[in-house]
């Protein structure tokens, strides 16, 4: 299915998610400027009010950074909103595939009418933090219903390929990535660690010379080292990993010969493995 094609419910959680996410790493990134700033200018190259006054503010501009991060904790806003939108794209699957408890044509569309006012009142205080742009589309889709009216066999092919083989392609491109990008900034730190070291043994044959960025450099491996902890690329490369080869696993129950009670409980069993793994995900970036 295309992002539109889910319910309104998932669209508001889903852009709420990564809104928040995306606010979250700027305030991140913006600590980290503020410090590195404040350390070119703690070498003192000029003098002068406005230049202590700058130097200030860059200060005051960090502590404000960590103060709104810390009060208004919207990394904790994130981890919620992207638990109500997959909780909610997990329900559109077990819909749109008869599995239980949507099996019944006739009770299927008030089941799901009705799981998802539970899921909105459980996730209340979440829900008034989500967006509004998505309010006004409808929860049971027409793509929802076309999914839903093919046959068994055309629903497992679509499901294998668009639910199985998507999640399985997304873990393992995001283990690549974390991989790639744990190597990346570990090099980066190295190399901040050696150039510092190298000025300051420079320094023993250049006593004079008063302006060594070496305070800035260290700073830069700090903010490196403290990103990879936020981002935690070592360990969602493993965990990511095997994800990827459990859903691998998962694809090879799906047999066209199975029946609507075993296709059922095939999707039920895939969408509880993919639930928690999200919900690990969600507890390993709350640690």
């Amino acid at each position: 299915m295309q992002h539109e094609d889910y319910p309104a419910l998932f669209l508001s959680a889903d852009d709420a998610s990564n809104n928040y996410q995306t606010f979250f790493v700027r305030l991140i990134q913006g600590e980290y400027a503020a410090l590195l700033l404040a350390s070119l200018f703690s070498m003192s190259f000029l003098n002068g009010a406005g230049y202590y006054v700058t130097y200030a503010i860059f200060l005051f501009a960090g502590l404000v950074i960590l103060l709104t991060r810390s009060l208004r904790k919207p990394e904790q806003d994130w981890y919620r909103c992207r638990a109500l939108a997959e909780s909610v794209k997990t329900l559109t699957w077990r819909y749109v595939m008869h599995a239980t408890p949507f099996q019944n044509e006739q009770s299927a569309r008030s089941e799901l009418r009705n799981q998802l006012h539970s899921i909105f009142e459980e996730n209340r205080s979440t829900a008034e933090k989500i967006t509004s742009d998505w309010s006004g589309n409808d929860q049971i889709t027409n793509a929802m219903n076309s999914i839903r009216n093919m046959k068994r066999d055309e629903r497992l092919t679509y499901y294998t390929a668009n639910r199985i083989d998507e999640q399985r392609a997304w873990y393992t491109k995001k283990a690549s990535q974390n991989k790639t990008n744990a190597k990346f900034w570990v090099c980066v730190s190295a190399a901040a660690y050696v150039i510092a070291g190298a000025m300051a043994l420079t320094r023993i044959a250049l006593p004079n010379w008063q302006y060594w960025p070496i305070e800035p450099i260290i700073v830069v491996a700090a903010c490196i080292v403290g990103w990879m902890q936020i981002k935690k690329f070592i360990e969602l490369t493993a965990a990511y990993t095997v994800a990827a080869h459990e859903i691998g696993l998962i694809k090879l129950r799906a047999d066209p010969s199975m029946n609507d009670d075993d296709f059922s409980e095939f999707v039920n069993d895939a969408e509880k493995a993919f639930s928690r793994e999200h919900t690990l995900w969600i507890a390993r970036q709350s640690d």
